[in-house]
């Protein structure tokens, strides 16, 4: 009798603790989950044959995305009690916290167990391929959907869509799946468009956006971004103006965050800083975590490191993601001795990452503090537990191959616990280069061409390497060979925004509709420059066949020079003298990396024009004032 009582008590109280496991999952209370949890441990109730409260712990860990927890639960449970359910909740997790592979893993195990597959776990498994970026998966999975009986569900086919959208963007599966569908909802139409806007373009998206019967703020985020990210800020404020005066829209953090992330690659600071006074208005000072950090990774972004540093002050409220922003943003800016005096500050309030150490790691590289980033690398594991990431390596390999210290970069990268990939060899490439290390280069680039045979910036440097050593049958040969592959230069293109409209050009660009004016500045700018003792860096051309050398004709030497004067960045240089206020400051994007010849001209050009120009290439920004550069030369 009394065993009996027992039992019925503790099933009782069985009962209750679920009950308030399942309230704090749909509250994401997890320090009340622990507490809960640590209870049933204690009164010995998990020792019962009471398997669902296992289950309820395992949805708790699952949705409060504490992964090392639901992993625990989720082994602890008796193979023959894991059902679908638990299978489903396990595999959410384990997409959501960056583990894509391993979800669709499981996803397999659970189908060999022959546990029933419904939408809900089609979703989340669908969820789990849009985050690998597979498209052969994708189809795998699509097949899936039709074999089950679930291509009816408007959910599962929305996640597959997804899935087209991200795995290579199959814009024709996408719309094949969309017409199919009996019934649609907003969030079927908003994904056709996400997929439309990202792979045809903004202007079919609009199209689109137009028929829609109904939008969320979804869409609405999406045409922003896409309007922002090809510098149509113009139709981005008249989109923004309707989205809120005319239907009632608020713009929440995602969105705004969203919106933020287009600015930063772009650089429209304009439409930037109508997001920050948007959020001064709606939140005050104390504004979300995540809204504060996407503002200092924007304005770093767009050359304005000291409004980053301002807004990353007066932001209350940091994660390590914040100090991460802003640690990157210096780095990106040439000033790593700042970053460096921030981060002992930084450990005071978080705890440091992996990511902390990329950025500062990247500080010491382009600021030339080799001494610092060995301490740094030294401690990441030893001090701040954090094991060396390829990254890691990347950084270092570039700030030694920087100051000249190929043999160290070399030994580093044969002694790494993996095998080196692109971002590793091609540093220590463009070291080589830098430093006039042929032998090295030509080592280097055999590695490189079996990971990626078609990059065209590595083959150019060595062909630029040879031209340079004097091996001029060499360079001759090999620029021969790209020719014969197919293999072509990635053209360079620069960028400008002036009164919020976005200005491209690519070199020897004639198609602007100021292109006279432009090219009377460009003369005009050329022959002042010269007259204060710039000299035409012939070198960045040897591609052309002339590099400068005594063997070159006269003839040749001033096509090459006149190819130099030409380079998209000098375009865009030469269009904001001739748009903006004298004595303003001009930003530049440009999407190789800075080129010799126009890093010296910017420099000559900053002092004659008094102007500041800042000019953000691949690898970092280049701030030229007075004639000279944030760089000071060590890039």
């Amino acid at each position: 009798m009394k065993w009996t009582t027992l039992l019925s008590s503790s099933s009782s109280l069985s009962q209750h603790f679920r009950s308030l496991l399942r309230s704090c999952s749909v509250s994401s209370s997890l320090l009340r989950g622990k507490q809960l949890h640590a209870a049933a441990t204690v009164s010995g109730l998990l020792s019962f044959p009471n398997s669902f409260l296992l289950n309820a712990l395992l949805h708790l860990y699952s949705s409060c995305s504490s992964l090392p927890y639901a992993h625990y639960l989720f082994d602890q449970i008796p193979q023959s009690h894991k059902d679908t359910v638990d299978y489903t909740t396990f595999i959410k997790c384990l997409s959501r916290q960056g583990y894509p592979q391993k979800a669709l893993n499981l996803f397999a195990e659970m189908r060999q167990r022959g546990l029933p597959v419904d939408g809900v776990s089609m979703v989340c498994v669908l969820n789990a391929c849009a985050r690998l970026g597979d498209v052969k998966v994708g189809g795998q999975c699509h097949a899936c959907v039709v074999k089950i009986g679930v291509s009816k569900c408007v959910r599962v086919c929305n996640a597959l869509m997804d899935v087209y959208v991200k795995c290579g963007g199959l814009v024709g599966e996408v719309k094949k799946v969309f017409d199919e569908m009996e019934e649609r909802s907003v969030v079927s139409w908003t994904v056709v468009l996400e997929g439309v806007v990202k792979w045809e373009g903004v202007e079919s998206g609009r199209v689109l956006f137009d028929r829609m019967p109904e939008r969320n703020e979804v869409a609405w985020t999406v045409m922003l971004v896409g309007y922002v990210g090809n510098g149509l800020t113009k139709e981005a404020f008249m989109l923004l103006e309707q989205m809120v005066f005319s239907c009632g829209f608020g713009l929440n953090y995602v969105t705004l965050c969203s919106v933020l992330s287009a600015c930063a690659q772009s650089g429209d600071v304009s439409m930037g800083r109508w997001v920050h006074g948007y959020g001064l208005k709606m939140m005050g000072w104390d504004m979300d975590v995540m809204v504060g950090t996407s503002l200092v990774d924007m304005y770093a972004k767009c050359g304005r490191i000291d409004a980053a540093l301002a807004v990353f002050k007066n932001t209350s409220r940091r994660n390590v993601v914040t100090w991460n922003a802003i640690l990157g943003g210096l780095a990106m800016h040439g000033k790593g001795k700042v970053a460096i005096y921030m981060f002992p500050c930084m450990v005071q309030e978080v705890k440091p990452d992996a990511m902390t150490f990329m950025a500062l790691l990247s500080a010491c590289s382009h600021s030339g503090l080799v001494d610092k980033g060995l301490q740094f690398f030294e401690e990441l594991e030893s001090v701040y537990g954090i094991r060396p990431e390829i990254e890691h390596y990347g950084c270092m390999v570039d700030l030694l191959g920087r100051a000249g210290r190929l043999e160290e970069a070399e030994v580093m990268v044969r002694k790494m616990p993996v095998p080196p990939n692109e971002f590793v060899l091609g540093s220590l490439i463009g070291s080589c280069y830098t430093h006039g290390k042929l032998q090295l280069g030509e080592q280097i680039m055999r590695e490189l061409v079996h990971i990626d045979p078609l990059n065209t910036e590595y083959h150019i440097l060595l062909s630029n390497m040879y031209a340079l050593s004097g091996k001029v049958d060499e360079a001759d040969s090999f620029r021969q060979i790209l020719k014969k592959r197919g293999i072509r230069k990635v053209p360079g293109m620069s960028s400008i925004y002036v009164d919020g409209k976005l200005h491209q050009f690519s070199a020897g660009d004639k198609s602007h509709p100021q292109t006279a004016r432009i090219y009377v500045m460009l003369d005009d700018m050329i022959c002042r420059l010269r007259s204060v003792g710039y000299v035409p860096n012939t070198s960045s051309q040897v591609l052309f066949g002339c590099s400068g050398r005594d063997d070159c004709t006269e003839e040749a030497l001033e096509e090459v020079e006149q190819v130099l004067f030409s380079h998209s960045e000098k375009l865009a240089l030469s269009f904001g003298l001739i748009s903006t206020v004298s004595g303003s400051p001009l930003y530049i994007f440009k999407n190789l990396r800075i080129c010799q010849d126009c890093h010296s001209a910017m420099k000559i050009a900053s002092d004659i024009y008094n102007r500041e120009i800042v000019v953000r290439d691949r690898c970092r920004f280049h701030s030229f004032k007075q004639g000279s550069c944030s760089c000071s030369d060590y890039w």
